[in-house]
């Protein structure tokens, strides 16, 4: 059995309890329950399993949890792959998305992906693939979803008076 790690306990196992219940991240929910098992005198292979990690992960929350607190118990930001558009780009991106195509000369109503792939790559020299667009483009705070295409030259007078079902377009438009 492996040697019993002290917990420095700023909180009650009840506290932490509580505590995990409000918490948003799930993994840092499950170490806090864990460390409170531990606080109630299970043994580190128990509460481990009843945090769903291995014993030596709860260790590692242990000990992070002794140094920094409960902050210690959530996940840190991973380093991954650098971003190919810097933020000005991405916003400058985004107003392109919500200003929309240019319907005469772009003959577009609407970017697709595959559009913005293009665009991204003739303005900044970057290659994406659509997917990854995607992922730009809802980490902006935009959806799929595309607006209706409407004619720039529709009658708005005429569109209104057909929603209301007055069913006498020709006559009242002529």
């Amino acid at each position: 059995m492996p040697p019993r790690l002290e917990v420095a306990a700023p909180h009650t196992a009840a506290e932490l309890r509580r505590l995990a219940r409000h918490e948003r991240d799930r993994r840092a929910a499950m170490r806090m329950i864990a460390i409170a098992e531990t606080i109630d005198g299970a043994d580190r292979e128990t509460a481990a399993r009843r945090g769903d990690m291995s014993d030596q992960a709860l260790r590692d929350a242990i000990k992070r949890y002794n140094a920094e607190g409960i902050e210690g118990l959530r996940d840190r930001p991973r380093a991954g792959r650098p971003t190919k558009l810097s933020e000005a780009q991405r916003n400058e991106l985004r107003t392109i998305v919500v200003k929309g195509p240019d319907v005469e000369a772009e003959d577009l109503s609407a970017y697709t992906r595959d559009d913005l792939v293009k665009i991204v790559a003739s303005k900044w020299g970057v290659a994406y693939d659509p997917t990854s667009v995607g992922r730009i483009l809802r980490g902006l705070g935009l959806s799929r979803q595309k607006a209706r295409p409407s004619h720039p030259k529709k009658d708005a007078a005429a569109a209104e008076a057909f929603k209301k079902g007055s069913g006498r377009l020709a006559e009242n438009h002529q």
